[in-house]
């Protein structure tokens, strides 16, 4: 799992953990992953394993998935939960705005670089996300390099991003038993999205109101673990309640652009589907 050092992600670690899963942390800061994997482990425990590795670069992500690789030699489920919400464009060595390259490209980079894995043993892979998705506008043309930007509706654009995919890698992976289906887990009490100035001081506010990160996992380690949702693939759920994204997620042309916008920003080639198990 992304993102698992804290907030929601810490959250669904300890969950998981509960229910007796083997949970492998992807930090890009050693020392809260560290933090995070004792605080995790109980007495007389083996607790979470450790990646250390970053999403907000292509070079990054390719190291990231090698890590993976030679610490799993399976992989039953795989969580993309880290995510960004910056208050000011920003560029990775790539040339991308940070948000994108993180919260959209990263997922969909990880999912190529461990299909093998992912389609040896049928996996479930479980997008977050986030119900900003419908304030989305994903502009090809401009949302990659943030000539868009705005401090609020650049992650929606990167949410928006990630579930226009999810019907192409739901049919990518149908034959060979991998799914994948997406989830908004509430509106998190986290740090994500946190600033400083007037904003941030209203947004600290208003965060006391919304849900703790122990409440909100609980939709994403149903995801991962319920016996009813095995074989079910392409899916949004907005908690536990599947429902049918909103239209501006349903826009085929604009999801095979960026799927193909995608692979080239990777350096990935076109590749056939991975084979039935």
């Amino acid at each position: 799992m992304t993102g698992g050092n804290r907030g929601i992600g810490y959250a669904v670690a300890a969950e998981l953990l509960r229910h007796g899963c083997d949970v492998v942390l992807v930090s890009r800061d050693r020392g809260r992953g560290e933090a995070a994997r004792a605080a995790l482990t109980a007495p007389g425990t083996a607790g979470p394993r450790l990646v250390v590795g970053g999403l907000s670069s292509v070079r990054a992500v390719r190291a990231t998935a090698e890590a993976i690789r030679e610490l799993c030699p399976r992989l039953d489920v795989l969580i993309h939960n880290a995510g960004l919400w910056p208050s000011r464009r920003v560029l990775t060595e790539d040339g991308l705005e940070e948000a994108f390259a993180v919260n959209h490209l990263a997922p969909f980079l990880l999912n190529h670089e461990l299909e093998p894995l992912l389609a040896a043993s049928g996996a479930r892979v479980v997008q977050v996300g986030a119900g900003l998705y419908v304030k989305g506008q994903a502009d090809p043309e401009r949302t990659p390099t943030g000539l868009d930007f705005h401090p609020v509706r650049t992650y929606a654009d990167t949410k928006l991003c990630n579930l226009l995919l999810l019907p192409r890698f739901a049919e990518r992976w149908r034959d060979a038993g991998v799914t994948v289906n997406a989830v908004h887990p509430g509106v998190i009490r986290t740090g994500l999205g946190d600033r400083g100035g007037p904003v941030g001081y209203l947004l600290k506010a208003v965060k006391l109101l919304w849900k703790s990160p122990e409440a909100g996992a609980g939709p994403v380690v149903r995801l991962a673990l319920a016996e009813e949702l095995a074989g079910r693939t392409g899916l949004y759920f907005n908690l536990e309640q599947e429902e049918a994204p909103a239209p501006v997620a349903a826009d085929a042309e604009l999801a095979g652009r960026l799927w193909e916008q995608a692979l080239e920003l990777a350096g990935l080639e076109r590749t056939p589907p991975p084979a039935r198990r």
